[in-house]
């Protein structure tokens, strides 16, 4: 298990209910496997936004920020959240139309207890984790040449 290195982040994840930390626990552990076994990604920093752990791409710039954190509301649930304007959500939505369960735009729910459907996520992951240097390779291969 993954040492961390912020004790802000800790403490978040210590004041979770034990049933949702173990979950989110995984997950994170998840979150630094799919970083260490995707080429270009770099050593994940883990932060805390918006009170959420979360996971940036700073060492290589290469993804978006993906965040942990329960639902509100739903003691048995949690959810991994990933910034709403990138497209990110609408994309798994397409590749995995039956997999997960989808909350607008923004953000992957699940529930405690709960097998995870791990080959999905740890995609899903992988490309949020490659999605600025993806969508920049893409603009050069269409850039026009002179």
């Amino acid at each position: 298990m993954k040492r961390f290195d912020d004790a802000r982040v800790a403490a978040v994840f210590k004041a979770y209910p034990p049933a949702v930390r173990t979950d989110l626990m995984a997950l994170r552990e998840m979150m630094f496997d799919v970083a260490a076994a995707t080429p270009g990604v770099g050593t994940l920093t883990e932060t805390l936004k918006w009170g959420q752990p979360s996971y940036l791409t700073e060492e290589t710039g290469s993804g978006s920020t993906v965040r942990l954190d329960r639902l509100k509301g739903r003691d048995n649930g949690y959810a991994v959240y990933f910034h709403c304007q990138s497209g990110l959500v609408g994309q798994f939505r397409e590749l995995y139309p039956d997999t997960f369960e989808v909350e607008g735009e923004r953000a992957l729910h699940f529930t405690v207890g709960k097998r995870l459907p791990a080959r999905a996520l740890r995609h899903c992951i992988g490309l949020a984790l490659t999605h600025h240097s993806r969508r920049h390779s893409q603009k050069k291969r269409k850039k026009p040449r002179s």
